[in-house]
């Protein structure tokens, strides 16, 4: 049975077409991964489904009486309320009737005998209602589901006002995944995310009884919890049956059918050309050139697609820094309350350093501090002389210039040419370069920002999160470029299976906590 059939969807943006005649089902208990390279339309085609966006043309169409929860990366809070507040919204229906419970107790005191049986009868109803709803220990089910997302370490009773986009993220998602809606749509939930709480989220979505839409660059993600794959490509989607390795190789095997079919029949093409050529003006053959140029003409020409714009990472390495690159003597980090326990420590030269740990536990509290953009709660942290960091910061603010202009008002100096060669060589077409930052992707604004990264000179190159919102094909460039780089890195990541070859340390920062973990 279907629950959501979406038939021949077309739409357009900016003179580019997004979605061609694309068509999509999503049949009950189905767990599907929406997959495609940054910019292709997975983010547009969500929109669409859920109705944030009106389609050029083609048809969405839901099952009666079905509930949506939609995750995507612009979602916002409701400010002033706390954490377990906007938690506990995710009941706001039960709430509702248990007030309308007790305004049922108030007026029995003062209710003849048909309206207190009638009274009786509704507040027993609901009573029940909210007994096998689990309304009575919605509290625990808020602390298990916060807790297994990260949120307990942040506290419960915090305003969202006072969080970072990231813990922002983890509230809206656990709210969703609390209010548990027939279908939900899941736009990279794994960002902000550490291995534990992916881990918990995987072990919640493998479990989840009813349907769901995924999108995500991780691919061990999407290997433990789909078993539909749609890919979209060249303004098409694509239906696979099983998870993200079976939907590779069915991708390659019928990609290279299709060279092969391609080949063979440009070869065909190019003979039947050169018959007609060679016989159209003899009295003789003229007839059969014509047989051919008809032929020909009815041939349903097989098209490749058209070539993605792939990126290429490269950090230039500027002078050789002291030997130590960074010290630390005694350091604690923190801002109200210390972070960890005093560190002593030192960075070397040409050092390829991965930090991990749960989030919330101040790793990138850590980078801002061995950076100086912050100052340390306690201790001392010194940074070489003739060091030149690079820093990749795991959120920025998104303005409404265009990329050109905000890339141009950085480095003034380099020729239009110049600019829009820097920015198409981080896989960004002339369409993404003269739209608004803030209305990138994710991936296509990571893409943005290390186009700017790369234009200053460095020899120490911090990262924060820099795979979120990165598809496969540009996290492997990425991974590359800094194999590559001569200079010193330190990277904070949630995916080992990105940093484990390329790094010399591994360093946890929930060995230096001094919070309860």
């Amino acid at each position: 049975m279907s629950v959501l059939v979406a038939s021949n969807i077309s739409h357009g943006f900016g003179g580019r077409q997004i979605l061609e005649d694309a068509s999509f089902r999503l049949n009950k208990g189905e767990h599907v991964g929406l997959v495609g390279a940054n910019g292709e339309g997975k983010t547009t085609f969500l929109n669409i489904i859920t109705g944030n966006l009106m389609p050029d043309a083609g048809d969405i169409s839901w099952c009666n009486h079905i509930t949506t929860g939609y995750l995507d990366q612009r979602t916002t809070l409701e400010a002033g309320k706390t954490i377990r507040e906007v938690l506990r919204d995710a009941f706001a229906h039960f709430y509702e009737l248990e007030k309308e419970m007790l305004e049922a107790y108030d007026r029995m005191a003062t209710a003849d005998e048909d309206e207190m049986a009638k009274l009786m009868e509704d507040a027993a109803d609901i009573q029940d209602i909210l007994e096998h709803s689990g309304f009575y220990t919605i509290d625990a089910k808020i602390e298990e589901f916060a807790n297994g997302l990260g949120l307990g370490d942040i506290g419960l009773d915090r305003e969202v006002t006072d969080l970072s986009g990231g813990q922002r993220s983890k509230v809206l998602l656990t709210k969703l995944l609390l209010e548990n809606p027939m279908i939900l749509i899941l736009d990279e939930p794994t960002n902000h995310l550490d291995e534990n709480h992916i881990a918990w989220l995987t072990r919640f979505l493998q479990n989840y009884e009813n349907a769901f839409i995924l999108v995500s660059h991780d691919i061990t993600f999407l290997n433990n919890v789909c078993n539909v794959i749609y890919h979209v490509e060249d303004s098409v989607l694509t239906r696979y049956t099983g998870n993200y390795d079976d939907f590779m190789r069915m991708y390659e095997i019928k990609k290279n059918q299709l060279e092969a079919a391609y080949k063979k029949q440009q070869k065909e093409i190019a003979d039947l050309e050169d018959f007609i050529a060679r016989n159209k003006a003899r009295v003789a053959t003229t007839n059969m050139a014509k047989s051919r140029q008809r032929k020909l003409d009815k041939m349903d020409i097989i098209e490749l697609g058209r070539e993605k714009p792939k990126p290429e990472f490269r950090f230039e390495y500027s002078r050789a820094p002291g030997k130590y690159v960074i010290e630390a003597e005694n350091l604690v980090i923190g801002y109200d309350s210390p972070l960890t326990s005093p560190l002593t420590f030192h960075i070397e030269r040409g050092q390829k350093l991965a930090i991990k740990g749960v989030n919330g536990l101040g790793k990138s509290t850590l980078l801002k501090t061995m950076l100086g953009i912050i100052p340390a709660f306690d201790g001392e942290v010194k940074l070489d002389y003739y060091a030149e960091p690079a820093y990749f910061e795991q959120e920025a603010d998104a303005s409404s210039n265009t990329a050109l202009k905000e890339f141009w008002d950085e480095f003034p100096s380099l020729t239009n040419s110049e600019a829009r060669r820097a920015l198409a060589k981080c896989g960004l077409t002339n369409e993404h370069i003269e739209s608004q930052v803030r209305v990138l992707s994710g991936g296509e604004n990571a893409k943005f920002r290390m186009a700017k990264l790369m234009q200053k000179p460095m020899n120490l190159l911090v990262f924060d999160e820099p795979t979120n919102h990165l598809d496969p094909v540009a996290k492997d460039v990425l991974k590359e470029a800094i194999r590559d780089f001569k200079g010193t890195v330190i990277l904070v990541c949630h995916e080992p299976e990105f940093y484990s070859d390329i790094v010399t340390d591994i360093w946890n920062i929930e060995d230096w906590t001094t919070k309860l973990i």
